[in-house]
């Protein structure tokens, strides 16, 4: 069984023990045993135990201040349970008798189930939860959804998204209701349907259908891909999450599109490359004779390289790409926006790219941008390398000093003692720099600077999302990650001559011209959930 949450994919194995991937601070399911059922919330991972007791793990509240807790978590008292769901931020359980438990938040009346009866499966998102009766009518709670499926007959099972339901009937055929801004509603043509599930939220709804032939189908946003399952094959079981799509296949193997799996890691035909970038979701690659390569997400064209020529730097973006000619001059492909507005500049030597702008480094030793946010560089000079973050630029001066500009939120900036630097790298929310004698330091806040005091013998460093790389002399990377994303998984790297880090997956170039990759692709690919866990 696969289990889709807001931004992590978990897995129940056929021993009864659960795999995690992705942003799951807190989600240690690794002790887990004797699991029947999974889900996942936006920030919390519910289990259901063969005995009937529930456990579950995650952070509590919302991602500005996840320690905030809605009382999801309190189901350690529940027995008896038959099968559970997970909300954004509450959890739903039902008993034997088809009575119904729910905790966490109550905002909306999502935690309003002490009065049904004769439920038999129940299903849940941001606000509402919703029940499907013996009878095969359906109940909803947290929201005005009574006169919209008050009608619903011969359903068998139902599924919540962000702001819709769906319910599958007996026939194989499918209804659904609710806001259809993304055309998440639209699956009255459905047929020979045997599952379906609902997501959505930062990109809006969208809802999936599992057919009889084990191939499945999708409507509503794709902002992120999570609807390109056309070649999937084989299927047993789906699931939909905040902004991707998760497949169970018969073999026990598990395949996902959407946010974290758009195809970035599929570098392994790549060959001749000189250097690695890596921006939101896709991989870009710059070859020994001045072309360049990229894969993954390209819903904003930031892969769109094949006619470049005369290229010898590249730098990725959230959602563009920017490369720097043999002539001095910078050409970018990507969101169309004013971080793209690089084709005046000239005399640049080095370049990079942030979520919103584009920073250039002149052979004069100052620095150019466009983008947002408007950053200040008055009075850099002798800049001899520079590194974009999410919000704020590095500079790495001639005599091994640093300058930051930007925004201080975190302490990112408070790099005005630095000495002996000969390289920057800029993440989210901290600024690392190398020293001459390989050691490195940080700044940034206390709670979310990476551990690499005792890193030694680096030779080049990498800054993501939430996780850092470092390249050692003898040609091994190390990294340290925040997340459950395998984003550091390099120990059996060898050979590298470049690391670099996307936001959500890390690259190396090996000396041979051929690319590596690590992040949650590359991990997911390595479940099978008929096997036991080790």
């Amino acid at each position: 069984m696969v289990a889709a949450g807001g931004y992590h994919t978990v897995g129940l194995r056929s021993d009864g023990s659960v795999v995690a991937i992705g942003f799951v601070w807190g989600v240690d399911v690794d002790g887990w045993t004797d699991i029947v059922q999974i889900a996942a919330g936006r920030w919390h991972t519910v289990g259901l135990k063969a005995d009937g007791s529930v456990v579950a793990v995650g952070v509590g509240g919302s991602y500005e201040d996840y320690d905030d807790d809605f009382g999801q978590f309190d189901v350690g008292s529940w027995a008896d349970i038959v099968q559970i769901a997970a909300g954004d931020y509450h959890t739903v359980g039902v008993r034997p008798n088809g009575t119904v438990l729910a905790v966490g938040n109550n905002e909306a009346g999502q935690c309003n189930v002490g009065n049904w009866t004769n439920v038999i499966q129940v299903a849940a998102n941001d606000y509402h939860t919703v029940g499907l009766r013996a009878d095969s009518t359906v109940i909803a709670t947290g929201g005005h959804w009574e006169s919209h499926i008050s009608a619903w007959t011969d359903i068998i099972q139902v599924a919540a998204g962000r702001n819709h339901i769906v319910g599958l009937r007996t026939d194989g055929t499918v209804v659904a209701t609710g806001i259809n801004r993304h055309g998440q509603c639209d699956v009255h043509n459905w047929t020979d349907i045997i599952q379906v599930a609902a997501g959505g939220h930062v990109s809006g709804g969208f809802t999936v259908g599992l057919k009889s032939d084990g191939t499945a189908v999708a409507v509503g946003s794709n902002e992120s891909g999570q609807l390109d399952v056309d070649g999937w094959t084989d299927l047993i079981q789906i699931d939909a999450g905040g902004d991707h799509t998760v497949g169970l296949l018969a073999d026990g193997t598990v395949t996902a599109v959407g946010v974290l799996y758009w195809g970035q890691q599929d570098v392994g035909t790549w060959l001749n490359v000189t250097q690695v970038a890596g921006g939101m979701g896709h991989t870009v690659g710059l070859t020994g004779d001045g072309t360049a390569v990229a894969v993954g997400d390209n819903s904003h064209g930031q892969c769109d390289v094949d006619h470049w020529t005369d290229i010898r730097q590249i730098a990725a973006g959230a959602w563009h790409t920017v490369g720097l000619k043999t002539d001095g001059t910078v050409i970018a492909v990507g969101e169309n926006s004013q971080k793209l507005q690089v084709g005046n500049w000239t005399n640049i030597i080095q370049i990079d790219a942030a979520y919103h702008y584009t920073v250039g480094l002149r052979s004069d030793g100052t620095v150019v941008a466009t983008g947002y946010p408007s950053l200040d560089f008055t009075g850099w000079s002798d800049i001899i390398g520079i590194a974009a973050g999410d919000d704020h630029t590095v500079g790495l001066r001639s005599d091994g000093t640093v300058i930051a500009t930007g925004s201080n939120v975190y302490g990112q900036l408070d790099v005005g003692e630095w000495m002996s630097i000969i390289q920057v790298a800029a993440g989210v929310l901290d600024t690392v720099g190398l020293r001459s004698d390989g050691a490195l330091v940080v700044a940034g806040p206390d709670w979310g600077k990476p551990d690499i005091g005792d890193w030694s013998d680096i030779i080049q460093i990498a800054t993501g999302y939430y996780h850092t790389a470092g390249l050692k002399s003898d040609g091994t990377v190390v990294g340290v990650d925040m997340t459950r994303l395998g984003l550091c998984h390099v120990s059996d790297w060898s050979d590298i001559t470049e690391v670099a880090t996307g936001y959500y997956h890390t690259i190396g170039l090996r000396s041979d011209g051929t690319v590596v990759s690590a992040g949650a692709g590359i991990e997911l690919a390595k479940w099978n959930l008929n096997e036991a866990g080790s």
